[in-house]
């Protein structure tokens, strides 16, 4: 986790700082808050306080009757600085090493990584000027993060580009910056969520699968420098950025789209929970309900993490084993019948780890032998480590 600086320039976007603030809190973060005048007129001290944890920094109390000032101190506490909202007056100050106020004096006096959040009417975002400065700020080494297309502020403006991210997407982008690049190079191939085996037209065989398992792993190694394609099933989660997100329903679709990409992938982890059967038949009109029984036969989906492993040629390989029992000696012959690297053994019975849950416990087994018992921690938690032994298996 990091020390991260918050500096809130003037606008309306003002008004979602808290929320940056108290999710960078939530992740860990520790945190400390830079207002300007102009974000003061559009949110109280008392607001960015509570939810920074501790005092604003402002410009009245810039210089200390001690003889400290506040920007030095402050450049050299922060191991990142977001400008949240970022605006076209803050970029050009910067990006002309001006330092005529507090913001722009921390930015000047040292600060480690600089990210931006523009913020602003589609007019000054798109201005030669502030294209200009843009494109001087990431000359220097500092980030942009957006700015996004959508409804503007200004009465009567409509939408345009302008908009500052919404706070998780920031919060993600800035630790994506944060996070090292040690998988820098890699292809990476993550499936990910549930599939669907259609009986007709609106009836489906399916399981709860969130997907957030696989995401959290193609976000993490995205995050850490490697090149992501993400085949993902139906799920209520928005397409990462950053990345290839490819989108299927049915176990054959899945399979096509992996052994599309198959070539390309130096690595591939095997997140989705792909159904096992798939009706014999499917109806092409919706069948009416009558009734009474009906037997519905079921073919074998094909086994594609098995399909990899037969064509592996170097790659590694990393399964998941769901079980709601023991299930070790049954994940060991899966990893051997599958010629995987790792498999990671998960219970989606337990409470607080199955499906849909924000966390995971899972027990990691590799191909030579070692057996990692992990407690039970968030899923970009599990996936980290679990990118910690792709990273190894590389060399």
């Amino acid at each position: 986790m990091a020390r991260v600086l918050v500096a809130v320039a003037g606008g309306a976007a003002a008004l979602k700082a808290p929320h940056l603030l108290r999710l960078l809190r939530a992740r860990g973060h520790e945190v400390r808050v830079l207002a300007t005048p102009r974000a003061l007129e559009f949110i109280t001290p008392l607001s960015l306080a509570v939810a920074a944890g501790g005092e604003v920094a402002t410009e009245e109390a810039w210089f200390r009757p001690d003889g400290r000032a506040l920007h030095i101190e402050l450049a050299r506490w922060a191991e990142a600085v977001l400008v949240a909202p970022a605006t076209a007056d803050a970029m050009a100050k910067a990006a002309l090493g001006l330092a005529d106020d507090l913001l722009s004096a921390t930015l000047l006096a040292g600060a480690k990584r600089v990210a931006w959040a523009p913020a602003m009417n589609e007019a000054m975002w798109l201005s030669p000027q502030t294209q200009a400065h843009a494109e001087r700020l990431k000359a220097l080494g500092h980030a942009l993060f957006g700015p996004a297309y959508g409804p503007l502020a200004a009465a009567g403006e409509g939408e345009g580009w302008g908009r500052m991210l919404e706070p998780e997407e920031l919060v993600e982008r800035l630790e994506a910056l944060l996070a090292p690049k040690d998988l820098k190079g890699l292809r990476l191939l993550v499936s990910a969520g549930p599939t669907r085996e259609y009986l007709d037209p609106v009836r489906f065989l399916s399981n709860p699968s969130s997907g957030r398992m696989g995401y959290a792993v193609a976000e993490a190694a995205r995050d850490r420098g490697a090149e992501v394609v993400l085949v993902s099933g139906p799920t209520a989660l928005p397409d990462p950025w950053g990345m290839e997100v490819v989108q299927v329903e049915s176990a054959l679709e899945m399979r096509q789209a992996i052994l599309d990409r198959y070539p390309w992938a130096e690595a591939v982890v095997m997140a989705a929970a792909v159904a096992d059967y798939r009706p014999a038949e499917t109806l092409k009109e919706k069948e009416p309900k009558v009734e009474a029984e009906r037997l519905l036969r079921l073919v074998p989906n094909p086994d594609i993490l098995k399909e990899l492993g037969e064509r592996k040629e170097g790659r590694i390989l990393v399964g998941f084993a769901m079980e709601t029992g023991e299930g070790l000696e049954r994940a060991r012959e899966k990893l051997r019948r599958k010629n995987l690297d790792l498999i990671a053994l998960n219970w989606v019975n337990r409470e607080g780890v199955g499906f849909g849950s924000l966390e995971n416990q899972v027990v990691l087994l590799l191909r030579d032998g070692r057996v990692l018992e992990l407690p039970r921690m968030r899923k970009r938690e599990v996936a980290e480590r679990i990118l910690d032994l792709v990273k190894e298996l590389r060399g």
